[in-house]
């Protein structure tokens, strides 16, 4: 193994001294704990299996280990914080399918702006503590800020589904809210799964590609593929995306700058549209407040409605850090606090963490 960064000595560090315990999971990981984070990072694992049949990875991230090392310790469901720093493997076009992660990830906190704020600071400074430190573009957004509205418009799950995932793959507005717009033409499967059960659709699904011999493909399941069509059919039944509710979802999404001022802009609209979005406008502000009280600049941060990073599991406060001009972030993270369940925790428990790479960071 090559020695460890000059750097990543550094920010592992910094962690271990705010108090973030260094852990290691092992390299190989049951593949199945990663099928809930998003066809993203699946369609990028490298999978192996053993002569039992049980299918494996290697580690492609940490935070997913990271949360099931926990989970099976006696600490699970106290408040718990994690440092970490090796090789992760996954397909990056353009760049080396071995790299090295360095991060952090906090569990148990129910002041959850404030492990926010915390994980956010920590990240930030890891990286302004280093010689010749780079400036970062940084830009954070809210999912849960975005999933309130949704809730507020009162939207069937499928819609509210279908507009969170087409946002975080980066698709247009218009493809999202017209889903017979493009694409292949499923209308005869949509007409035989229109009104059936889940149950029922997963299993004609699953007898549609053993009969064609067709494997799925992009990383889904065959339940994730009944729910899409599911889902499809349950759009296609529909009347349509209301235009006013659209209209709403649009100026909502078109507001980014500064956090401070895209508060103002986001309380004036919900008034405007009588939407009560308090409550996450008031968890927001208080995570604003904490994060300057950490020394940062406001002003210096650009918050973005529409950004939500690309994995599935992210449900709260969102951020990334880029080096000027760079394509890819030299930091990412998030609160992703239904991912505990998601992966076995019997109560809900609150997580936020935080990922460097440190190879990104110019010499």
């Amino acid at each position: 193994m090559p020695s460890i960064d000059p750097r990543a000595e550094n920010v592992i560090a910094h962690f271990i001294r705010a108090g973030y315990q260094r852990i290691e999971p092992p390299v190989l990981q049951p593949a199945s704990i990663f099928f809930d984070s998003g066809e993203e990072l699946r369609a990028r694992l490298y999978l192996t299996s053993d002569l039992s049949g049980a299918d494996y990875c290697l580690r492609p991230e940490y935070t997913i280990p990271v949360l099931s090392a926990y989970l099976r310790s006696s600490a699970c469901g106290e408040q718990a914080a994690f440092s970490y720093y090796g090789p992760v493997f996954r397909f990056e076009s353009g760049e080396p399918s071995e790299f090295y992660q360095a991060g952090i990830e906090n569990f148990g906190r129910e002041d959850r702006e404030a492990a926010d704020a915390e994980i956010f600071a920590l990240a930030l400074t890891a990286i302004a503590s280093q010689a010749q430190a780079p400036r970062l573009n940084v830009r954070i957004g809210d999912v849960g800020l975005f999933s309130s509205l949704l809730e507020a418009l009162a939207l069937p799950p499928e819609w509210r589904r279908r507009i969170v995932r087409g946002l975080s793959q980066g698709k247009p507005l218009d493809s999202i809210f017209n889903p017979g717009a493009a694409g292949t033409d499923h209308s005869g499967v949509l007409s035989v799964l229109e009104g059936t059960d889940r149950k029922a659709a997963r299993a004609l699904v699953e007898d549609l590609l053993s009969i064609a011999g067709v494997a799925p493909a992009g990383g889904r399941t065959p339940a994730e593929i009944a729910d899409r069509f599911l889902e499809q059919a349950a759009l296609k039944a529909g009347s349509g995306f209301p235009t006013e509710k659209r209209a709403v979802i649009e100026q909502f999404l078109g507001i980014e700058g500064d956090p401070n001022e895209a508060s103002s802009q986001l309380r004036a609209l919900a008034g405007l549209v009588k939407l009560d979005l308090s409550p996450a406008l008031d968890r927001f502000d208080q995570r604003l407040t904490l994060i300057k009280g950490r020394g940062l600049t406001l002003e210096e941060l650009r918050f973005t409605v529409r950004f939500t990073r690309n994995l599935d599991y992210y449900t709260g406060f969102v951020f990334e850090a880029y080096e000027r001009a760079a394509a890819m972030p030299v930091i990412g993270g998030g609160r992703y606090d239904g991912l505990l369940r998601a992966l076995g925790a019997k109560t809900p428990i609150p997580a936020v963490g935080a990922a460097i790479w440190v190879s990104r960071l110019k010499p």
